[in-house]
């Protein structure tokens, strides 16, 4: 366990490599530290941001990140810092008065084709957020977060022409803000995310074009078996492994978890695998022994050969891609509730409520 300085609910986290980590939540905080979080500093709250709650934080080094709030129309919105959070800039704020932001995912090429060092400003990224007039709304970037556009996917028309697409939603439909893992942007620049509400789905494309040059029919939703048919079930966040070059540029494996928020302890329909997620091979499997609970966040740990997901209730971990989990069990060395009260993962830390902050040791998952 971790000091954090702070007693508001946490639940963004992404850390980076050399001990750099960036946390978000309630009250408009912004944590970061460089030490691997024997210090957490807390950051000066962006400008009218003090009732914001920032569900979402993306890195890209120990001075440059952007936050995402959550919340009904323009309380969803990005702020960005180039200074180590000393200040802010208010980049982008939802425009649909109905809408509500879940979902922040950016990729940071460090090379381009010719091998050239790439700085931050070419970063691309993709906010998700729940469905405006029956469509899930994207709006994107691609020099690093300084603007930020609504934009559609493209598929080819009977005509061989292009013609602008869209994720449709069905009433009821939403995404989670649980975890900031509702939404993934690869490498390529396709995108994954998961739904839940009426129903549980996942959200693919690779014809997401960031600049009007691609057109493909390839978008595509996918019923996921983790469905409860409620508005507090489904789908909240998933995690992806690459092996190899996968065929389409999508993920090899990947992990979704969820549940029923309101019933922490229910196993039922909370965790599916995926094997080569977006393709037309896409293969879905249910663990025979599941997680012992709802789970909001879910990481992959490569040193470990594990999957690990948190909620509420405890801790779980997989070592035979989601066949079976088993419950993180505090050592006499942990605090007692070390395993439990968890929102978001981003190894090796995991974040929860009223400040809680965690960070995994490596021997605890081993058997």
């Amino acid at each position: 366990m971790q000091q954090s300085h702070t007693a508001s609910d946490l639940r963004g986290i992404h850390s980076l490599p050399d001990g750099v980590a960036w946390a978000s939540g309630t009250n408009g905080t912004v944590l970061h530290t460089e030490d691997s979080g024997q210090t957490w500093q807390l950051c000066a709250i962006p400008p009218g941001a003090e009732h914001l709650d920032f569900r979402g934080i993306q890195a890209f080094d120990a001075q440059t990140a952007i936050v995402m709030s959550s919340g009904k129309g323009d309380l969803s919105r990005l702020y960005k810092t180039i200074d180590a959070c000393k200040t802010w800039t208010l980049v982008f704020t939802n425009p649909d008065k109905e809408g509500f932001w879940d979902g922040l995912s950016f990729f940071a090429p460090s090379k381009n084709q010719l091998g050239q060092p790439l700085s931050f400003s070419y970063a691309t990224g993709v906010v998700l957020g729940d469905p405006v007039g029956g469509t899930f709304t994207l709006f994107s970037t691609n020099n690093g977060g300084d603007s930020w556009y609504r934009r559609t996917t493209e598929k080819r028309d009977r005509e061989g022409g292009c013609k602008a697409d869209t994720f449709s939603a069905n009433s009821g439909e939403a995404v989670f803000a649980a975890s900031n893992q509702s939404l993934l942007v690869l490498p390529s620049g396709y995108l994954l995310f998961v739904t839940g509400g009426a129903s549980a789905k996942l959200g693919s494309t690779n014809s997401f074009s960031w600049d009007g040059a691609l057109c493909h029919e390839s978008t595509h939703f996918r019923s996921l078996p983790i469905a409860h048919g409620r508005a507090s079930s489904g789908a909240f966040a998933f995690a992806t492994l690459l092996e190899k070059e996968p065929s389409g540029n999508f993920p090899d494996k990947m992990m979704i978890v969820g549940g029923d928020y309101t019933l922490p302890d229910g196993i039922d329909h909370n965790a599916v695998f995926v094997s080569h997620a977006g393709t037309i091979f896409t293969t879905f499997r249910t663990p025979k022994t599941p997680p012992h609970g709802y789970r909001s966040s879910v990481a992959y740990s490569p040193t470990q050969n594990s999957w690990i997901t948190v909620g509420p209730n405890g801790t779980d971990v997989s070592t035979d891609d989601g066949r079976n989990w088993h419950a993180l069990r505090p050592s006499p060395a942990d605090a007692p509730d070390a395993d439990r009260n968890w929102n978001a993962l981003s190894l090796p830390f995991v974040v929860g409520p009223h400040g809680r902050i965690g960070l995994l040791r490596p021997e605890a998952l081993k058997p």
